[in-house]
């Protein structure tokens, strides 16, 4: 039986009422028409965020009225501002938050990628027990870094009702190693009219139940006229015998989002003002819960400056693709006295955000077309690695199927072993699912309250010394203490085999992954634009941490995306064990996608040190996107004790289970 969807009403045009209205608003057209049924969508209802500075901040969690899209809907908003205030620190100093919950739920804080003791990092049932209806919390705690960061609740689906905000750590010195006139923070996210339950379950009762750009038989013979009768045959039935479909790119799209840029949909056209010759720095941040977008500025070379916060060697780009979590610092310098759009469109084509930057208040410039939808190759499944296999997507001969008895497991170099309830050695067991991401409630979980101090200011023992690596190493920068190397040592010890499991939490498995850190991503090949890839990030300053890995762990990121059920290893975070690290060695985390689905995944507590190519210079990040069929590597070094939260940051895909404890100790 075929379960019918259910999109947004359209007007006869065959587009929603939402997206006509912001077209017509985005073309400047609206004075012509009359549209005050839709007046709202000029003037939303929710404040314009405030910009707080200092080092004491009052923060209140609370529900505010909105408007994105001429209804009316309930948000989660931080002292009644969607996004939330903009925080500014300073490096070095000891800031308290005081956070008041006006909820009638738990709600909470993490200060996304911040270096902050476990008991501050605002994790439900990992570092602390929430934050409760009528309740203040006080964060306090020493400012270790600098850069461009984010805040946003871990409590459930709080995120993406609105509750989250960009952050701003200026140096510990005045001098800062990047020159400019002008700053500007650019905070995209989406919105949805919809109850994020009811999202979740249309979800889990069908996942593609967002994705209205499915293939037809349109599609077919455009096809057949591209590439020929064979090879589009030969596609269709690949994809058919796998029962997974090459438009599934992001589960959630514009036929519910609306995508927003410092909180206003495309029509509100948020403006940045600067002039001529002027060097301008736009620090862009990735605050939403599902969505990957792709970043350009028609006319304008953007220098990227700033990755996660750390400084990299400056590479000029046209677009980057931003995934989710992760923040880019640009710098723009515009010589004529025009206006340019930010334009960010949604990885799978279906909506975009914007905004202006213009000399004047008032100026628009044309907004671009959205680029061809893309569409997933075999390379995505991973078979990448496979001699002779086509990029396009045409794989003649491949005969992947689902899960025991299907093909898989005949395949070159897989393994896979039949269901059992007992858990592999290290791997978990898989059953039930958490509702919730708030963990104080179960079994096992119960946290007492740590203390709230500052940490001792930071004195990093020398490499010799049995502390070294226990006390958290400084962010890299100009004058970062240079340890030097240790003695050789022996290579790092392998991780052990994984043997996944077929089974409702598994439905692929990567025959062959492979690097993909110099590919820009899915749809951004061969477009003409100059776009960044990872291999682009160089850090412009060395790491404190000059030793090799100790040990390896691999983990393997899996799904079954037909029943929406997502884990590391094939296991779900409900019945998983934690990953163990001991306070002080350095290990290398190997991440394998076995999936057709990217994911951002975010490590709290400890920089992640993706190995790129640029040795002692890795780009140190807190978010790494792992494309569809990717295996790819980054250093840890474990130097700050605790219960840490390990997860991939769509929001939907954690609370569907790829979650993990990541236990310093």
């Amino acid at each position: 039986m075929v379960r019918e969807k259910h999109p947004p009403r359209r007007t006869a045009f065959g587009v929603t009422r939402r997206r006509f209205v912001q077209g017509l608003i985005a073309g400047g057209v609206v004075a012509a028409l009359d549209l005050s049924p839709w007046t709202a969508l000029t003037l939303p209802a929710q404040n314009r965020p405030s910009v707080l500075r200092g080092s004491h901040f009052d923060l209140a969690i609370e529900e505010v009225a909105v408007n994105y899209t001429g209804k009316t809907r309930v948000a989660t908003a931080i002292n009644g501002s969607i996004p939330g205030p903009e925080l500014h620190w300073r490096e070095g100093d000891t800031v308290t938050i005081a956070v008041t919950n006006r909820l009638r739920d738990t709600t909470s804080i993490h200060w996304h990628g911040i270096r902050v003791p476990a008991a501050m990092d605002g994790v439900p049932g990992l570092s602390f027990g929430g934050i409760a209806p009528g309740a203040t919390f006080v964060y306090r705690f020493r400012v270790p870094q600098h850069g461009a960061y984010w805040y946003h609740s871990h409590s459930r689906f709080q995120q993406q009702t609105g509750h989250y905000g960009p952050l701003i750590i200026h140096p510990a010195s005045d001098h800062s190693t990047i020159e400019y006139d002008r700053d500007y923070v650019i905070l995209l996210s989406d919105w949805t009219d919809e109850n994020p339950e009811t999202l979740f379950s249309n979800l889990k009762r069908q996942s593609d139940y967002y994705n209205f750009h499915q293939r037809t038989a349109g599609t077919f013979i455009s096809d057949v006229r591209k590439n020929g009768l064979g090879a589009t045959i030969s596609d269709r039935l690949t994809w058919g015998a796998m029962n997974m479909s090459p438009a599934d790119i992001l589960d959630v799209s514009g036929a519910t989002y609306t995508y927003l840029l410092n909180g206003r949909p495309p029509a509100a056209n948020w403006t940045a003002l600067f002039n001529p010759g002027e060097r301008v720095r736009l620090r862009f941040i990735n605050g939403s819960s599902m969505s990957i977008f792709d970043v350009r500025i028609p006319g304008l070379p953007m220098t990227v400056t700033q990755a996660d916060g750390n400084d990299v060697e400056p590479v000029t780009v046209d677009e980057f693709r931003i995934s989710v979590a992760e923040t880019y610092d640009v710098i723009i310098e515009p010589r004529a006295a025009s206006a340019y759009t930010i334009f960010a469109q949604s990885e799978d084509r279906t909506g975009y955000a914007r905004g202006t930057l213009a000399p004047r208040a008032g100026m628009t410039a044309p907004v671009p077309p959205m680029d061809p939808r893309p569409l997933l190759t075999m390379v995505d499944m991973g078979m990448g690695g496979i001699p002779g296999m086509k990029m396009d997507g045409a794989a003649k001969g491949a005969t992947m199927r689902r899960g025991i008895g299907t093909g898989i497991e005949h395949m070159p170099g897989v393994k896979m072993e039949a269901p059992s309830p007992e858990p592999s050695a290290g791997a978990g067991t898989s059953s039930g699912e958490t509702r919730d991401m708030d963990m104080a409630d179960m079994p096992g979980m119960k946290m007492p309250r740590a203390p709230i101090a500052p940490p001792p200011a930071f004195a990093p023992p020398a490499t010799g010394d049995a502390r070294f690596g226990t006390i958290p190493f400084p962010q890299p920068g100009a004058d970062t203490p240079i340890f030097s190397a240790p003695a050789p040592t022996p290579p790092p010890i392998p991780p052990k085999p994984i043997a996944l499991r077929a089974g409702p939490e598994v439905d692929n498995v990567a025959i062959a992954p492979t690097a993909r850190l110099a590919e820009p991503g899915l749809g951004l090949d061969r477009n003409g634009r100059r776009v960044l890839t990872y291999a682009d990030l160089r850090a412009r300053y060395r790491g404190a941490d000059p030793r090799p890995p100790d040990r390896e762990i691999e983990l393997h990121l899996t799904g079954n995306m037909e029943r929406f059920i997502w884990g590391f290893d094939g296991h779900k975070f409900s019945t998983a064990e934690p990953i163990r690290l001991r306070l002080g060695e350095r290990v290398r985390i190997v991440l394998v996608n076995d999936t057709m689905m990217a994911h951002p995944i975010h490590l709290h507590g400890l920089w992640s040190e993706l190995e790129n190519g640029h040795g002692e210079h890795r780009p140190y990040k807190h978010t790494i996107a792992v494309k569809p069929g990717e295996r790819l590597s980054y250093l840890v070094s474990a130097d700050t004790p605790g219960r840490w939260a390990f997860h991939c940051h769509l929001l939907y895909h954690m609370e569907a289970g790829m979650f993990r404890e990541a236990i310093v100790s």
